[in-house]
């Protein structure tokens, strides 16, 4: 018989991605007791198939281009990457798979683990089908919260439901690099992964339906498109895929709508993620569809889950429900994520203690206001794309007075940087208060620029004040000056 073991905590968290970690890092640090409820690794997507090692292979690449574009070290390096090494320092990263350091910092922090599959049965409920072939019947005292993070979403192709293909886990965890691969998708996953693969040693040819980075400014995608094309990445835009097929040999045939077939080694589909809910149980609390699939849920600024039926909106003794992260729906980012499971996190602990009631201001410790403002992204390429808060588009949909200011990167920060540096950059303006709405960086090592951004944006403010800020030089920072000169200030 299959034993079954009854545990009451104040917190329940499914998902023990850094999302969730972070959740039960603040719900314990406010006194509560927390448990984790994961079946796959501690530390979750981005710790070893996403952030972490999709990072580790870009690099080492990034880092020969930008020796090459200066002279005196261009002629002191190889021209050519060594893939075993850059794979072995890409498992250094992702610690070969293995979760015992994220585990021993759950044990060290107070948090209890355990290890399975976690299923909402009603308020305050979780059934736990432990991976140790035991069940857990849990109860929480003050909250459930949903950090079960996303899956890949396969597009509608014939013959990829048959098809043995690479999603982001697969590629990321490659042991080999493949002699060929095609990459369906032209967002920031399939964009970066093209380039790594590419600089590995691959031939590729990535494939998307519409432009290149679409949800970018374009002067700043067309800069990652040139530098995928120079790496030899054959780059089909506006190209749908009719259907795909396994050949004799084991490789792959990919029909194109424009009636043109590719061949490669591998296929690798990188065309989007959606919330990871199903299977959690959430019909028990009228979340549920008729046909088993989960509707994206709907979150306050806590992350607290509206619309429960079960058990009434409250469960009876106060709201329980929460969703943080890619679960969420709403800003698929590790750090967004993170920064969404602190003001959860902190949330929960103060109803507990009854010092919060109802909706929070915005900007408080509990409230994740910045998912509505300045949300800071990178696209980790070469150039890196770089860009946070709304852009034009967003702005003026939005009903803000809205107007922009772009230019090239072109000071002495970034001649200095390295031979025929490409660079491009934008501010979006609220006109009406004179504060930032949104930045936009393209070119190389402008990662480093967007943390600027994000706190101008945050801190609302105004340019008159920003003239101030004075960049070092000479630096590629010298780009806020002329940035803010070619706007009249």
């Amino acid at each position: 018989m299959t034993a079954t073991i009854e545990r009451e905590f104040d917190v329940i968290v499914i998902g023990a991605g850094a999302v969730g970690e972070n959740v039960a890092d603040r719900v314990v640090q406010g006194g509560l007791t927390a448990v984790l409820v994961e079946a796959e690794l501690v530390g979750g997507e981005c710790s070893y198939w996403a952030c972490m090692p999709s990072k580790a292979l870009l690099r080492p690449g990034t880092a020969l281009h930008g020796a090459q574009t200066v002279p005196g070290a261009g002629e002191a390096v190889t021209r050519t990457l060594d893939a075993s090494a850059v794979l072995k320092r890409r498992d250094y990263f992702t610690s070969n798979w293995q979760d015992d350091g994220q585990v021993k910092w759950v044990e060290d922090t107070g948090i209890e683990l355990i290890r399975g599959r976690g299923r909402i049965t009603g308020p305050r409920a979780v059934e736990v089908t432990g991976l140790d072939g035991k069940n857990y019947l849990l109860s929480a005292r003050h909250a459930v919260v949903l950090s079960t993070g996303s899956a890949p979403t396969a597009p509608p192709v014939a013959g990829l439901a048959e098809l043995d293909y690479w999603t982001t886990r697969e590629a990321t965890s490659a042991r080999s690099v493949p002699r060929s691969l095609v990459v369906l998708g032209g967002g920031v996953a399939g964009t970066e992964l093209a380039q790594a693969f590419a600089r590995l040693g691959s031939s590729v040819t990535l494939v998307a339906r519409g432009d290149l980075l679409s949800m970018y400014p374009q002067d700043a995608a067309n800069l990652v498109l040139a530098g995928l094309r120079a790496d030899g990445v054959d780059v089909r835009l506006n190209t749908g895929t009719e259907r795909v097929s396994k050949n004799d040999d084991g490789s792959v045939t990919v029909a194109l709508a424009d009636g043109n077939s590719l061949s490669a080694e591998k296929l690798l589909v990188a065309t989007g993620r959606h919330a990871a809910l199903e299977g959690l149980g959430l019909e028990a609390v009228g979340l549920g569809a008729a046909d088993g699939k989960v509707p994206p849920l709907r979150t306050d600024t806590t992350g607290l889950v509206e619309g429960i039926v079960a058990g009434g909106g409250d469960g009876g003794n106060g709201p329980w429900l929460y969703a943080v992260g890619d679960a969420a729906g709403k800003v698929m980012l590790t750090h967004q994520g993170k920064y969404s499971a602190r003001a959860t996190g902190d949330a929960i602990a103060a109803r507990a203690k009854g010092e919060l009631h109802g909706t929070p201001a915005p900007w408080s410790r509990y409230a994740q206001t910045a998912n509505d403002h300045a949300i800071p992204n990178v696209v980790f390429t070469d150039p890196e794309l770089a860009s946070v808060g709304r852009s034009v588009g967003q702005a003026e949909k939005d009903g803000y007075n809205v107007s922009s200011v772009e230019l090239a990167i072109n000071v002495s920060g970034s001649s200095l940087h390295s031979e025929h540096y490409e660079g491009w950059a934008q501010l979006v303006v609220d006109e009406d208060r004179k504060v930032l709405l949104g930045a936009t960086f393209a070119g190389p090592d402008v990662a480093e620029l967007l943390h600027a951004a994000t706190i101008a944006v945050v801190g609302q403010v105004p340019l008159d004040r920003l003239w101030h800020a004075v960049p070092s030089y000479p630096t590629i920072s010298e780009v806020w000056l002329r940035l803010l000169e070619e706007y009249g200030l």
